[in-house]
C-alpha cells in the first residue's frame, strides 16, 4: 500500500496530456473476444483496471503484448475456459463486460459478481434484461452468474435505464447475433461511441452511434483490427478543476471539444473559465488559467442553484465529487444533487475537515458555501474519483496532506503524480508506512 504526501498551495502552471480513457479501453479489451485475429489498441492507459482485464483474458487462454507503453496487442484465438477467474473478476466492475463478449464468442460463462467502486447500488439486472432479450439464458446464485446460449438471435431491445455497461454488453452480443437488432435507450457516452467504432473496424454493421439509438446487423464472425482509443474528458475535467483553483495556467493538450460541452458548461455556472485552442481535425488544447475569481452564478428564480447528473449527455456523475470541490473555492452557495449513486457523496465529510463548509442534507444532496480556506490534512481515497477531488483539494490547501490509500486514484489515472510534478505541484508517491 502506498501514500501520497503533497504539500498544498504551490503554483501549477505548463501544459499536460490527458490518457486514454479507461472506460472506452475497458470494453474493448472485452470485444478482443470477438474474434480469434490480433486487435491492436493505442493510447491504452496504464492502470491496474486495464492490468486486471488483461489478466482474466489471460487466464482464458488468450495473449497479449505490449507493443510500446500505450501501445497493446491482444490475441484470443485459443480461449480454453467459460469459467471467469473469481477473484480477478471481484477486483473490477468491468469484469460484467465479459458476458456479452463470452456469449458471442463461446455461447455463455460463468462470472462472479463484479467488484469496484462501492459508490452506491450498481444494478446488473439491465444487463439481463438485454441479453435474455437476445436469446441467453441467465441463472443467478451466491456464486455469481451462469449466462447461456445456443443461438443469439435478433430483436428489439428497450432498455429499462441507460446503463453504459449493459449497453456495450448488447452491442457485442447483437454485433454477431442472427438478424437485426435495435437497442433504444441505448447510453451514448464517448466511451460507448468509441466500443461502436472499434467494433465497425472489426466488421461489424453499427448504425447511430451517438444516438441513443443503435441498430446491427448481425454477422457472422469478426476481425481483427487497429484503433485507438479516445482522451479520457473525465480526467481532462479533473485537470481543469485542478487548474481553476490552484495559481498557475494549464494548458491541456489533445481534447475532443464536443466531448466537454456539458463539463464546460457546468463548470461556468462556478465561475471557473476555459478556452479552446489550437482547433483542428475535432481536437483542440484546453487552456485553464489559474487564480480564476470563482463566483456562483445566481438562479434566475431567487433559488439556490443547483447542480446535477444524469446519464450523457447530462454532466456525468464521475465529475460530481470534482465539481464539489472546485465549489468549495467559489463564492456563493450551491446545491449538488447526485441522482445515481447514494455513496457518491460521502467523500464530503473529508473536505469538511479540511476547511470546507458544506452541509450534508441526505446520501444524493449537499450544500456547498463558498470561499472556504483549505488546510492540510490525513486522508483516505474512498474511491476514483473521490480520491482525485480530494488530491485536487490537497493541492489547493494551505500546509501538507497525506492521502492514503491512493491505489484507488491509480485505477483511475495512470501515474498521477508524475503528471503533476511535471506542473509544478509538490507530491510525493511513499510506502503507507513510512
Amino acid at each position: 500500500m502506498e501514500k501520497f504526501v503533497i504539500q498544498g498551495g504551490q503554483p501549477l502552471s505548463g501544459s499536460i496530456r490527458p490518457n486514454g480513457s479507461k472506460n472506452e479501453a475497458l470494453p474493448c479489451l472485452a470485444a478482443t473476444l470477438l474474434t480469434d485475429e490480433p486487435v491492436t489498441l493505442r493510447n491504452v492507459p496504464r492502470i491496474n483496471d486495464i492490468e486486471v482485464m488483461l489478466e482474466v483474458i489471460a487466464d482464458l487462454g488468450g495473449t497479449y503484448e505490449w507493443e510500446d507503453d500505450h501501445v497493446l496487442t491482444v490475441q484470443t484465438a485459443d480461449v480454453e475456459t467459460t469459467d471467469l477467474d473469481d477473484a480477478l473478476c471481484k477486483k473490477i466492475r468491468a469484469s460484467i463486460l465479459f458476458a456479452g463478449s463470452m456469449l458471442a464468442r463461446k455461447g455463455g460463462c460463468k462470472l462472479p459478481p463484479p467488484g469496484g467502486d462501492v459508490i452506491g447500488r450498481r444494478r446488473v439486472d439491465t444487463h439481463f434484461l438485454a441479453l435474455r432479450e437476445l436469446g441467453a439464458s441467465i441463472d443467478v446464485s451466491e456464486e455469481g452468474y451462469h449466462f447461456q446460449s445456443d443461438e443469439l438471435v435478433g430483436t428489439s431491445i428497450f432498455m429499462d435505464e441507460a446503463s453504459v455497461t449493459a449497453t456495450e454488453n448488447a452491442v457485442m452480443a447483437a454485433a454477431v447475433a442472427k438478424g437485426e437488432t435495435t437497442i433504444q435507450n441505448a447510453a451514448c457516452e464517448p466511451h460507448v461511441q468509441g466500443l461502436c467504432r472499434m467494433l465497425t473496424k472489426m466488421g461489424a454493421r453499427i448504425e447511430g452511434i451517438g444516438t441513443n439509438i443503435l441498430e446491427l446487423e448481425g454477422t457472422k464472425g469478426l476481425w481483427g483490427c487497429d484503433h485507438t482509443i479516445g482522451p479520457d474528458y473525465l480526467e481532462i475535467g479533473s485537470f481543469a478543476g485542478l487548474s481553476a483553483i490552484t495559481p498557475g495556467d494549464l494548458t491541456i493538450r489533445d481534447v475532443v471539444p464536443k466531448d466537454l460541452r456539458m463539463i464546460r458548461l457546468v463548470f461556468e455556472r462556478i465561475g471557473v473559465t476555459t478556452e479552446l485552442r489550437n482547433e483542428s481535425g475535432g481536437r483542440a488544447d484546453l487552456f485553464v488559467p489559474g487564480d480564476q475569481d470563482l463566483a456562483i452564478q445566481d438562479d434566475l428564480h431567487g433559488n439556490i442553484p443547483t447542480i446535477d447528473d444524469a446519464p450523457w449527455p447530462q454532466f456525468p456523475s464521475d465529475m460530481m465529487s470534482i465539481a464539489i470541490t472546485v465549489a468549495t473555492q467559489a463564492e456563493g452557495t450551491v446545491l449538488f444533487f447526485e441522482k445515481m449513486f447514494e455513496g457518491r457523496m460521502f467523500f464530503v465529510d473529508s473536505l469538511i475537515s479540511m476547511g470546507a463548509r458544506i452541509v450534508f442534507c441526505d446520501p444524493h444532496r449537499v450544500v456547498v458555501v463558498g470561499p472556504s480556506e483549505l488546510y492540510g490534512s490525513t486522508l483516505e481515497s474512498p474511491d476514483i474519483r473521490a480520491g482525485m477531488a480530494l488530491l485536487i483539494a490537497s493541492l489547493a490547501a494551505k500546509g501538507e496532506s497525506t492521502i492514503y490509500n491512493v491505489g484507488q486514484i491509480d485505477r483511475g489515472y495512470e501515474d498521477i503524480d508524475e503528471k503533476l510534478r511535471s506542473i509544478g505541484a509538490d507530491i510525493e508517491r511513499r510506502p503507507a508506512g513510512e
